[in-house]
């Protein structure tokens, strides 16, 4: 898949294709449907498939200080949605001066000018250009002028049958943020994940038997709620059941919030300065203060034997 950091860097013998439009952080199932329309509309025409983003989130510039917990980073993003098929990944530098442009200029500038696109994907609430002025009635408007169809997916939508609740990164950083880490993996299609480089701490785990992996996650990461998780530690192309702790050590009267992985049953991990990722495939418990460090390790004990369990029935699955 190619990537391109800007219309700059777009080749200017770029030819027609289809292409959509978000930020597409998650990559949840809704997303996935407007992708993989938009994969397959393009494999139909004989064209690449685009899919457009961007960096930093449009809110940071819109309304500094409102960054929205992010649920994967963009390397991340790029490599789900390389799987889906997408031929080039555009991610623009979102600005002050390009969140003034109008809606048809932004049409003309990305999707005409640079692009050239045949098609575009979208899902029915998307909307672009100086405050969020264009939707797709306009989008499907300006294509009659520039020579380009449109056509909106209709997300799946949760619960009952015929109502419920649209796939969105909203309610996916609603349920990682409360710890239902199962209702985000619903969301997803895949458990949430956190990564960042292994970086030392106060190496209590290696102290008590249960060494820990201590994640320095990336900026804005989506963290689940306080609590004991199972699923998995995944470094140097290894994925590793895995035991995690999510929040401050209060056993210890700790004060930093940490993610930290714990990997079952192995030995002699030397993991310090690797990047790393953590999967959540299940809520354990809550955190605990313990009276003694031996009631701590009685539960941290327990907390592994059910972790290993909970991987080992995902895993059959």
């Amino acid at each position: 898949m190619q990537r391109w950091r800007g219309l700059a860097d777009v080749p200017e013998d770029w030819g027609r294709s289809v292409v959509t439009i978000g930020s597409y952080d998650g990559v949840h199932r809704g997303h996935q449907l407007i992708i993989g329309r938009t994969v397959e509309l393009a494999r139909h025409h004989g064209v690449p498939a685009v899919v457009v983003t961007f960096d930093p989130h449009p809110s940071e510039v819109v309304r500094p200080g409102s960054h929205p917990p992010l649920l994967a980073a963009h390397h991340r993003r790029a490599e789900l949605m390389a799987e889906l098929g997408v031929d080039a990944l555009l991610i623009l530098p979102f600005t002050a001066e390009f969140s003034l442009l109008p809606p048809e200029e932004f049409v003309r500038q990305v999707l005409v000018d640079a692009l050239h696109a045949k098609a575009v994907v979208e899902g029915p609430n998307f909307t672009f250009g100086h405050k969020a002025a264009g939707d797709v009635e306009l989008l499907a408007d300006l294509g009659t002028r520039y020579d380009y169809e449109v056509e909106i997916i209709d997300l799946v939508m949760r619960g009952e049958a015929g109502g419920g609740t649209p796939f969105s990164s909203t309610l996916t950083r609603r349920l990682v943020g409360e710890g239902d880490v199962e209702g985000a993996m619903e969301v997803l299609g895949r458990p949430h994940r956190v990564e960042g480089v292994v970086v030392r701490g106060a190496q209590r785990g290696r102290e008590l038997g249960f060494p820990t992996a201590n994640v320095e996650t990336l900026p804005h990461t989506a963290i689940p709620a306080d609590g004991v998780y199972a699923g998995w530690l995944i470094t140097d192309g290894e994925r590793m059941p895995a035991a995690i702790s999510v929040g401050t050590n209060p056993t210890f009267d700790g004060r930093t919030r940490t993610v930290e992985a714990y990997a079952i049953d192995r030995v002699g991990l030397d993991l310090y300065g690797l990047h790393a990722a953590v999967e959540f495939l299940a809520y354990l418990r809550t955190q605990e203060k313990f009276a003694s460090i031996d009631d701590l390790l009685e539960r941290m004990a327990a907390d592994v034997k059910r972790a290993r369990e909970l991987v080992d029935t995902f895993d059959a699955q």
